[in-house]
């Protein structure tokens, strides 16, 4: 498996990103489609608009928020193999992110989640 990586969408893309994946289940704000250079938009492995609006990023629900998040994903079987494809078959994966925070934030869940999944 290749290597996952996690960023924000709003830092500038770089050729070491490899493939450019964005996780979000929204468009992030400010960023132009043309701009955003992604390869891929995988919707299905975000967390659902209940459970994100009951997180609202909260660095004290992070645990909480980990294992209802990781329920979720195993619900999305077809989404996360989608994403462990690419990973296959790629050196290097970037899921992109739209939050504000580099800690607090579902990317870093979604990443060792997939790393415990390869």
């Amino acid at each position: 498996m290749g290597q996952l990586r996690i960023k924000r969408i709003y830092d500038e893309a770089s050729d070491d990103d490899g493939v450019r994946v964005l996780v979000d289940r929204l468009w992030p704000r400010g960023v132009a489609k043309a701009d955003a250079r992604l390869d891929d938009w995988c919707k299905g492995v975000a967390p659902s608009p209940e459970l994100r609006k009951w997180w609202d990023h909260d660095a004290e629900r992070m645990d909480e928020f980990a294992e209802k998040y990781r329920a979720e994903l195993d619900e999305e079987p077809d989404a996360v193999d989608e994403l462990l494809g690419l990973a296959r078959e790629n050196d290097t994966v970037t899921l992109l992110y739209g939050a504000k925070s580099p800690e607090v934030n579902h990317a870093v869940i979604l990443r060792d989640y997939l790393e415990g999944h390869a």
